[in-house]
């Protein structure tokens, strides 16, 4: 059977055939998005909650531990952490792969909803929840600055007109406002101006709540016409508010200017954000845009710059806006270099084709292959929903060098014919005839070896789906291509010999007379080292048991790594001062922290915040971050991770601040916020053991594990405070209840949101608190009055309006109510002011800063990175083993994040290894009715993997995922050789000739074809190897891998495979004639 005949005698339908695949592939193309990876992004959810004032410890057990118990019921729900400040809770969960994440929010809201009736009453909304990995960088940073618009008008522009409007956009999960200036009223009173009019901090709270009020009126209707009322009850700023009463003494108004200050000023008066640039820095607001997971990173980059021209046509000529960073800018550009790359291996590819045969027509008609593989490939990526990603992409360029393989067999075999002297037409259907079984087998097997990958689960199942797929389709293409298009225009277009002229002139016939020489020296070597290797078979097949052993050591002792870092103009910088460092020096810190940066020439800017949203994020106000911009790749002579470790020692030189540096993983793996890359966690119900072993475990990994930097962890238990101590007997002999006096701290140190201005565009807070001189130390309190009202209990942290009124009077009832067993005495004279420190005192000592949950456990998580040149996976082991030495009875611990995910993918890939080749070898078994063959087949993959490994070693690189893959590509390239070898021996054997002989004519007929093929894929790897352009430095290894594998294993499979056949046909031989034997064999009489 022919399958190529119907192809070659009907030319029109075979050309039809082909333009409908290019027609839909580059249809397709133009559709296709371009992304950096394939979407590997865990469903992942924010879920946030505030309450003023409250304790870290009090966060975790009222508001956390409430929610983590509704959200612990949901299905599908990989990973829960909290982490709780003062004021704030802020839990990440994070949902299988499969879990659709609208889904998912649907659940998540239900369960806050089932929670809230355990919440505290005193929280001024619920808690909210946004589609977002708090671990991911943003795509997108905007710098809004100005040196003469106020910072809180600045802020208006940044927050109401332009984050708001990037908000609504289509894959935008949240648009963080770094160094938020919001405008706000801050009463901050004098404790002495107070105690001199007897006046307690809670008047003025309550007079605030009373005398700034925005609600309904009413309406007049008379028999003519109909009036709105409008009272003028809100106050809209610092002046107006000057002059509000607050009480009246001796007959006089008390005026709020007479008891300290009241400024127009920002609600946060602890956060700032500088921007950088060109050896400047000013003060600014910088907008952070943070994608949805599972969003393409381009397609949100792009829809967002759609808007910044008008956004910046609405701004005032004063107001400046800046793109800080583009991520999709550095996936734009290593998306030309690898077009780039894929555009030399064509033209490498072809070089081969044209040098080896030496004929133009020759030359294109197996070169038509490689467009329309890759065209083709196109419509089922666009179908199956892929992008233009870096795996897809490098799946392409891998197959340039594959696909090419079936058609130049194809050719070859036909071309022979031909220059034995047949027509064209008889040439083609012989050939195909005789070629066509073994490019199927070809064929199938390749793609055999990618089927285990399409089963794999988790990130490495999603991360390299996509890349199998897409190789698997243009190998398979290729296949169709060869047996039809590629016979069909040799039977048409290949010419005899002596039809061809010179070849061109005397220059092409010059070419031909070298070339055709060089090949034949090439051949009579081998033919003479080949009779060589086959007189001494055993000490060929004593050098593939060592080969083979060698191989098994090296891949134990090669270093192992995860998803390889990748250069994207990028540096994540945490900075961290000790805990209760004063905000003035955290300033100082930062900009020495940030100065140091900006002189480094590769960087292009940057922007330094400490403070506000930044610190919510990463766990407490003493950390900080820098976003440092560098130059383009192009730009710049050093990579990332080089002007890293350069750094490193002049940042620490910084007094008083820890620095932490960061190449931005390309695969954010995990939803926790770490200072570092690589996470181990531990909980336990002890807090207080989980603590100290933790600090023990620091310790033990810092003196114990080599190869780590960066190492610390996210325990905050040193931060000062102050602990008050209630006198109960005393303050319920005064009338004064233990809320009262809670409320009364809160309300001078707060800063207490006691009231709220709706202003048109927005809504603005009145903050009360005790002037900054008198919040520095502590002695303060000491200066607090607070005004006894047994009837009355202020507010919780309600806002002015309907939700202040409302906290107000809750707490109120809360109040009169037994607290510590002690009521309000009832005969206590209402109006009395009372010294705080008459009925509480003081000391100060050290408690959390911050206070985290893993699952529904205290958890503390110690962070690391690797210093260059360090294996992950000899790093994690150390890891380990110092855990199991360190950790005691009732703490456990286990690697997160990224590293989680590579303890689980070492495993993974090594079974994934032995799954394909027994793939391959059932394949192959299938193909060719043989127990025996297939591994004849297969015997040459040692020699690849030795190749491979030697490879990374000598490049000082380590065993990643994407160096797995090249692995696990060397199994389809060598058995792709060996299959034409033994298919031609045979055939050869079935005509009468002995084994070893047919195998030798087949090594010697098909050495032109396996180098063409074997050439042709190693050109196509070169480009990649060679680690060029934008993010080549991550693509490198898998190119190394491929050139490696292939140079060492062509080398020794050309001898080793007929040594392993012929022993092979031995064994065939004597397993036939047992069987022939036992089955002739006489039975005795009487059986």
């Amino acid at each position: 059977m022919n399958i190529s005949e119907g192809f070659i005698k009907r030319p029109i339908a075979t050309s039809l055939l082909m333009a409908a695949i290019a027609l839909f592939g580059l249809v397709a193309y133009r559709s296709l998005p371009v992304s950096d990876l394939p979407n590997v992004d865990f469903p992942t959810l924010l879920v946030t909650a505030q309450l003023p004032g409250a304790s870290p410890e009090t966060m975790g057990a009222s508001v956390a531990t409430p929610l983590e118990n509704q959200f612990s019921m949901i299905a599908g729900l990989e990973s829960m952490t909290s982490v709780n400040s003062l004021g704030s809770t802020q839990i990440t969960l994070e949902f299988d792969l499969n879990r659709s994440l609208d889904g998912a929010a649907v659940d998540v809201q239900a369960a806050i909803t089932q929670a809230a009736r355990l919440l505290p009453q005193g929280m001024p909304t619920p808690p909210t929840f946004t589609k977002v990995n708090p671990a991911d960088q943003p795509i997108l940073y905007l710098v809004i600055t100005s040196t003469t618009v106020p910072p809180w008008t600045l802020d208006e522009y940044a927050e109401t007109r332009i984050a708001q409007r990037i908000s609504m956009v289509s894959g935008v999960a949240q648009v963080q406002v770094l160094g938020s200036q919001k405008y706000a009223v801050h009463a901050q009173l004098d404790p002495h101006k107070l105690a001199a009019r007897q006046i307690g901090i809670n008047e003025v709270e309550n007079s605030l709540r009373a005398w700034n009020v925005n609600t309904p009126t009413g309406s007049i209707i008379g028999p003519h016409k109909a009036f709105t009322l409008q009272a003028t009850g809100q106050l809209m700023n610092a002046g107006e508010y000057r002059n509000m009463i607050v009480s009246y003494r001796n007959g006089a108004p008390v005026r709020l200017a007479d008891l300290g200050d009241v400024i127009d000023g920002v609600e946060d008066q602890r956060t700032a954000s500088w921007f950088y640039s060109q050896g400047e820095s000013q003060r600014a607001i910088t907008l952070g845009i943070q994608r949805q997971p599972g969003t393409n990173t381009i397609a949100v980059a792009d829809a967002v710059k759609a808007l910044l021209p008008q956004f910046r046509l609405e701004l005032p000529s004063s107001v400046h806006m800046d793109v800080l960073y583009d991520r999709s800018d550095t996936i734009r550009e290593s998306y030309r270099d690898v077009q780039f790359t894929m555009m030399l291996t064509l033209a490498l590819v072809i070089m081969v084709i044209f040098v080896f045969l030496r004929n133009v027509w020759a030359t294109v008609i197996p070169s038509l292959a490689l467009p329309f593989s890759i065209i083709g490939t196109f419509a089922v990526m666009y179908m199956l929903g892929y992008s233009l990603d870096n795996l897809s992409m490098m799946a392409l360029i891998l197959s340039v060098g594959f696909v090419v393989d079936d058609a130049i067999v194809m050719l070859e075999n036909i071309y022979r014919h031909v220059e034995m002297g047949e027509e064209p037409l008889v040439a083609s259907l012989v050939g195909s005839k005789e070629i066509g079984f073994t490019i199927v087998s070809m064929t199938l097997s390749l793609a055999a070896v990618f089927i285990p990958v399409l089963f794999m689960g988790g990130v490495l199942g999603r991360l390299f789906r996509e890349f199998s797929v897409t190789i698997c389709v243009a190998i398979l293409i290729s296949g169709v291509v060869s047996v039809t298009l590629t016979p069909m225009l040799c039977s048409r277009f290949l010419k005899k010999p002596h039809a061809r002229g010179a070849g061109g002139g005397r220059r092409m016939a010059r070419f031909e007379h070298v070339t055709e020489e060089a090949f034949q020296k090439m051949l009579r070597g081998y033919d003479r080292t080949l009779q060589i290797v086959l007189r001494h078979r055993p000490v060929t097949m004593a050098a593939f048991v060592i080969v083979l052993g060698l191989t098994a050591l090296l891949f134990v002792l090669v270093p192992k790594g995860f998803i390889p870092e990748q250069d994207t103009d990028q540096i994540a910088v945490t900075t961290e001062a000790a805990q209760g460092t004063a905000y003035d020096k955290l300033v100082e810190y930062q900009g020495q922290v940030a100065d140091i940066i900006s002189r480094d020439p590769n960087v292009e800017g940057l922007v330094s915040t400490i403070g506000g949203q930044a610190s919510n994020t990463l766990g407490g106000p003493n950390l900080g971050q820098i976003v440092v911009h560098l130059k383009p790749r192009g730009d710049r002579d050093e990579l990332a991770n080089d002007i890293i470790e350069k750094l490193r020692p002049r940042l620490a030189e910084v007094a008083g601040m820890e620095v932490y540096l960061q190449n931005p993983p390309t695969v954010r793996i995990g939803g926790q916020v770490s200072k570092s890359l690589y996470q181990y966690s531990m909980q336990s119900p002890d807090r207080e053991t989980l603590y100290a072993t933790a600090e023990a475990l620091v310790k033990a990994i810092d003196a114990n594990v080599p190869g780590i930097v960066d190492l610390t962890s996210d325990l905050e238990v040193t931060s000062p405070q102050v602990d008050v101590q209630i006198d109960r007997d005393k303050a319920a002999a005064l009338g004064v209840t233990a809320n009262q006096i809670e409320n009364a701290f809160y309300d001078a140190y707060g800063p207490r949101w006691v009231s709220t201005i709706y202003a048109p565009v927005n809504e603005y807070k009145v903050l009360l608190e005790l002037a900054p001189q008198f919040q520095a130390d502590p002695s303060a309190l000491s200066l607090l009055y607070f005004k006894a009202t047994p009837a009355t209990a202020t507010g919780g942290a309600g806002q002015a309006g309907g939700a202040g009124q409302a906290g107000a009077t809750a707490t109120a009832a809360q109040g009169g109510g037994n607290l510590g067993g002690l009521a309000p005495n009832p005969n206590a004279s209402a109006g009395t002011v009372v010294p705080l420190d008459t009925l509480a005192h003081t000391t100060q000592v050290i408690g959390p800063q911050t206070v985290a949950h893993k699952g529904q456990l205290p958890a503390v998580t110690i962070s690391f990175g690797l210093k260059p040149g360090a294996s992950l996976g000899g790093v994690l082991n150390k890891v380990r083993e110092v855990a199991d030495a360190t950790l005691p009875e009732g703490v456990s611990g286990q690697f997160e994040g990224a590293a989680k995910a590579f303890q689980s993918s070492l495993g993974n890939l090594a079974v994934l290894l032995v799954i394909a080749i027994m793939v391959v070898y059932i394949v192959l078994g299938i193909l060719y009715e043989s127990y025996i063959h297939p591994l004849t087949i297969l015997s040459g993959l040692p020699s690849a993997g030795f190749g491979a490994l030697v490879t990374l070693i000598l490049f000082r690189m380590d065993l990643n995922i994407y160096a797995f893959v090249g692995m696990i590509m060397l199994i389809g390239i060598v058995e792709k050789n060996a299959i034409m070898q033994i298919d031609f021996a045979l055939e050869a054997e079935r005509s009468g000739k002995q084994p070893q002989d047919a195998i030798y004519e087949g090594c010697l007929i098909r050495f032109r074809p396996i180098m063409m093929t074997t050439m042709a894929a190693l050109l196509g790897a070169v480009p990649i190897a060679l680690g060029y352009g934008a993010g080549g430095e991550a693509r490198q290894p898998l190119g190394l891998v491929v050139v490696g594998g292939l140079l060492f294993s062509q080398l020794v499979t050309l001898y080793l495979t007929p040594v392993v056949y012929t022993y092979m046909a031995q064994l065939q031989s004597s397993m036939q004639a047992r069987n022939r034997a036992r089955t002739l064999q006489p039975i005795p009489v009487g059986k």
